[in-house]
């Protein structure tokens, strides 16, 4: 079993999705974790619309903040926009997904995101499966 973080700067929009869709699509085989920079109060609403679509319930996630403890739990880490925020684990994969922050954006930009998601997700956990 692999465990994968998911980081992005607010941990509000796309390490959340990240996360939701990996956890799914792993059906428990891996295990995901989600973190962020400068995390938010809340998940972005647009957000928790558009993963609703996919029956997968953000509502009561809260934004949590990047710790080292948290990263060294991981074999890879997959960041989004948090650049050299991120700290380096020595020892770890790193992935950098270049993904729009859904932040503010409209619900069909917002779901296109979380489809270019669902598809990067796909394609981890088939390296995953070859690993």
């Amino acid at each position: 079993m692999s465990t994968v973080l998911f980081v992005c700067l607010q941990n509000a929009g796309r390490s959340q999705m990240s996360s939701a869709l990996f956890e799914r699509a792993a059906h428990g085989e891996h295990r995901a974790l989600s973190a962020g920079t400068a995390p938010a109060d809340h998940v972005h609403p647009e957000v928790v619309e558009v993963m609703r679509e996919l029956h997968i319930d953000l509502s009561d996630r809260k934004p949590q903040l990047l710790t080292r403890d948290l990263a060294e739990q991981a074999d890879v880490v997959v960041t989004m926009g948090c650049g050299d925020q991120c700290p380096f684990i020595p020892g770890k994969r790193y992935i950098d997904w270049e993904l729009a922050d859904p932040s503010g954006q409209p619900v069909e930009a917002v779901r296109a995101t979380r489809d270019e998601i669902a598809t990067r997700v796909e394609a981890l956990l088939n390296e995953l499966k070859t690993a």
